[in-house]
This record gives C-alpha cells, sequence and structure tokens, in this order.
C-alpha cells in the first residue's frame, strides 16, 4: 500500500507536515511498516480540499485532526 501525502504550499498551510508525522508514528507502531509505504508530492490539485492524500489511487482529504481516524479506516483495515 502506497501512501502519499501532499507537501505543496497550500497543504503545507493546512498541516500537512503533521499530517506526515502522525502517519510516520501510527505506521511505526501499528507495526505496518513492511506494508505501508509513505511518500511526499507536490500539489494534487485539489488545494481547495485540505491536506490532500492518496491511499494507491484513492483521494482523502485529510487533517491534523482526523488523521487516526484517516489511518483506521483508510490504512489499518485494509492492510491488517
Amino acid at each position: 500500500m502506497k501512501i502519499t501525502v501532499c507537501i505543496g504550499s497550500s497543504c503545507h498551510i493546512k498541516g500537512s507536515r503533521q499530517v506526515v508525522e502522525q502517519l510516520q508514528y501510527l505506521i511505526k507502531n501499528n507495526n505496518v511498516d513492511d506494508k505501508v509505504e509513505l511518500s511526499g508530492t507536490f500539489c494534487m490539485g485539489k488545494c481547495q480540499q485540505g491536506v490532500c492524500v492518496t491511499v494507491d489511487n484513492d483521494f482523502y482529504s485529510v487533517s491534523p485532526d482526523n488523521v487516526t481516524e484517516f489511518f483506521d479506516t483508510a490504512v489499518l483495515a485494509k492492510v491488517k
């Protein structure tokens, strides 16, 4: 599974750094670092939708406040 987080300027302002840091922690803490690849990219073209994140080819709008919920439903539920 590949998670890609936008780190472009609009998403950066909306908290992409915190999203990346929380995802790094959650991936390691849940022992799925061998199943999940985390990477960054620049603009995904959906700047109005918050921190843009894709899981494989599925798009999500994530914020620092809902990272854990996103991780549980969009990532953990699919890799365990």
